[in-house]
């Protein structure tokens, strides 16, 4: 119960107030009644880096009693469950903890199904599909947002129809169906007019850029400062961090490292503290990319292997696998033929199925054998 209410305290410090952290927090039914009570016992935190280091310390307490009690048979125990996993949640999605967020989306979803709770299911869904988004498998994503979608769509709640149709969006992107991707998002577009959400309408213009940048890299950057427009105007530090990195993503389109940098740069200083594993770890990744293609190898050997000690220290073998390709390209460019073969070869097995596509056949050509 303690726990539960923390999780709470915990999600209202680390995501940023509107329909995101509204949506998370309204009661399913299988919340018990005395939760918000408990709650307000609880002492608020002041910062969201507090939150994140009380998460980083309780999160294997919080698995560990999730996993004790997620088959109770009592009623009062599964609700409990439910609304810890639905609350902790979005911490362990922005901290890249996949492994965690592995047996509390499974056991969210197993719990709500037994309790014929499908608000919680569908809270489930979109989690599993984050961690699968995280670790590189998009086609399952998609699945299981898919069935999130439907839900939603059911029990007619617009926030959470925007929400999905934009991660929609993102996943069929990722997986090369760009006219699909393009649909999805101009309805998610709509919604965030439509429900007057100016954080969703923010993340849309991103994620359009991104389709955009495939064609039209300049068009592209011209939705990423749309979307950092709006960050500003609401002091999202997310979209703001995310918008920057964008753009920095765009001019490596165009073959333009020297223009990249300052973004990926400001990218992580606007994220500070933050947390938000799956943007810094882009940003990180851009940031060697940057520096190997302007010929900085040094520090860029020094930020891959910075961000290969973060990865690892998620168990995050998918940025991992990104991360060595990169490394072992630096190896190569300095002479070192063996040991950038031995990163690619680890680059691989890492990403093996996953739906990193463009990626794995590139570390296969530069491992195929030479005549």
């Amino acid at each position: 119960r303690w726990y539960a209410a923390v999780a709470e305290r915990v999600l209202v410090a680390i995501v940023e107030p509107g329909p995101d952290q509204d949506d998370r927090r309204r009661p399913t039914a299988a919340q018990p009644s005395g939760h918000a009570a408990q709650v307000a016992t609880v002492a608020p935190f002041g910062s969201p880096e507090e939150a994140f280091a009380w998460g980083d310390r309780e999160l294997t307490n919080i698995v560990t009693l999730v996993e004790r009690h997620a088959d109770d048979p009592c009623g009062q125990c599964a609700g409990l469950v439910s609304t810890l996993v639905r609350l902790i949640l979005p911490y362990a999605h922005r901290r890249g903890r996949v492994a965690e967020m592995e047996v509390l989306g499974r056991a969210g979803l197993g719990v709500a199904r037994r309790l014929g709770d499908e608000t919680a299911e569908a809270y489930a869904l979109v989690d599993l599909a984050g961690l699968h988004f995280l670790t590189g498998r998009q086609n399952d994503a998609l699945d299981l947002n898919d069935r999130a979608l439907a839900i939603w769509r059911r029990l007619d709640r617009p926030s959470w129809i925007r929400r999905c149709l934009n991660n929609r969006g993102l996943l069929l992107d990722g997986l090369g169906r760009y006219a699909e991707a393009g649909e999805a998002l101009t309805r998610s577009l709509e919604y965030a007019r439509q429900l007057n959400d100016p954080y969703g309408e923010a993340v849309t213009h991103s994620h359009l850029g991104n389709l955009y940048e495939h064609t039209d890299p300049r068009a592209a950057i011209e939705q990423h400062r749309r979307s950092l427009a709006i960050g500003d105007e609401i002091g999202a530090v997310i979209v703001r961090h995310s918008a920057h990195c964008n753009i920095g993503y765009a001019h490596l389109r165009l073959g333009e490292p020297a223009a990249a940098l300052p973004h990926f740069e400001e990218s992580l200083r606007i994220l500070g503290g933050h947390g938000d594993w799956h943007g810094e770890s882009q940003t990180r990744l851009g940031v060697v990319r940057a520096l190997r293609l302007l010929g900085r190898t040094g520090r860029a050997a020094r930020e891959c292997a910075e961000l290969l000690d973060r990865a690892d220290a998620r168990a995050d073998r998918y940025t991992g696998g990104l991360a060595r390709h990169q490394h072992g390209l630096l190896l190569s460019e300095r002479g070192h033929a063996g040991e950038a073969r031995g990163e690619w070869r680890s680059a691989l097995a890492a990403l093996e199925g996953t739906d990193e596509h463009t990626v794995i056949t590139e570390l296969r050509e530069l491992l195929a054998p030479t005549d």
